[in-house]
């Protein structure tokens, strides 16, 4: 079983060292929704024609079994604070909002919330098949009740995570990610992962991954963004950084963070970006790559493999 926490000022002033970066499990919102949303996304690459195995859910990505794991995202509950919401299921094909709370240890909504990566709560919905993906930053309440308005969900079983730190407390500065699974009814079709591929294309760019990780071993990682072949150097800040890579493992969806440690230059990002990456569990990954560019944001996904 592995951990996932997201990068404080601490972990970024150890990466600046030369310290290999943990991988974050990262689930939160921030003020506004709808920053990354890929209903039925197309799982396209430059794979080989082969294909990798189906995704199975596991029993962590059934309702109701939300404390089977702990540590890796796919738990409710933590050191005392609980991921809780009313939303068991949501309908499919139409926009939609999840509605949670984070409960603390003295069982109370919490209210208080540090910024990280200019947000309170970064919140993540990913289908069971990895197929589906949504990239949130929902809107509080003053009673500490969250909505993530998440754009329209394709039938199956899908896991909803929030990453938060809580700005009081005994968790104070620490940082959590909690999850919980529904269901959206109808007939869902299980759709293959695809297979390992160094590089994918979306809205005209190409990005490529460079980098051969092992379970357990602080290993880096190199991005490159290109466009009609030619390098890109115009990346925007996106969350304080020029990208943001999120990475979820083959068969129970455990969630893994990762931020480059390039420096941000206001509107001159890449063409290449650098990350590390600490991948505790051998497989296949599904990595979501965001980035902006002109005001607009990209999200690329391809499957990498750890050994």
């Amino acid at each position: 079983m592995f951990a996932f926490s997201r990068p404080t000022a601490r972990r970024r002033a150890l990466a600046a060292a030369g310290t290999a970066a943990a991988l974050a499990l990262t689930l939160a919102a921030c003020g506004s929704s709808g920053d990354s949303s890929m209903p039925g996304m197309d799982h396209g690459t430059k794979a080989p024609t082969s294909a990798s195995a189906q995704a199975t859910p596991s029993m962590g990505d059934m309702p109701g079994m939300d404390h089977m794991a702990d540590g890796n995202g796919l738990a409710d509950a933590k050191d005392g604070y609980r991921l809780t919401s009313p939303d068991t299921s949501l309908p499919a094909g139409k926009p939609s909002g999840y509605r949670f709370t984070i409960a603390g240890p003295d069982g109370k909504p919490v209210t208080g919330f540090a910024l990280d990566q200019t947000k309170q709560m970064h919140f993540y919905a990913v289908r069971s098949d990895l197929t589906g993906f949504q990239h949130i930053h929902p809107a509080m309440a003053a009673d500490g009740t969250w909505t993530a308005d998440l754009a329209e969900l394709q039938p199956g079983s899908w896991r909803m995570f929030a990453s938060f730190t809580p700005d009081g407390g005994s968790g104070k500065g620490e940082d959590f990610v909690l999850s919980r699974t529904v269901t959206v009814p109808g007939t869902a079709a299980s759709t293959p992962l695809p297979a390992a591929a160094e590089s994918t294309d979306v809205d005209g760019y190409t990005v490529t991954v460079q980098g051969k990780p092992m379970a357990g071993m602080a290993q880096p990682l190199t991005v490159t963004v290109t466009k009609d072949g030619k390098p890109v150097t115009d990346l925007q800040p996106y969350l304080d950084t020029y990208a943001h890579l999120t990475a979820f493992h083959e068969g129970n969806a455990a969630f893994a963070h990762l931020h480059p440690t390039t420096k941000v230059n206001g509107d001159h990002g890449g063409p290449e970006l650098s990350f590390h990456a600490e991948l505790p569990t051998a497989g296949n990954w599904r990595l979501f790559l965001q980035f902006q560019t002109g005001g607009k944001l990209h999200t690329a996904a391809l499957t990498l493999n750890v050994g």
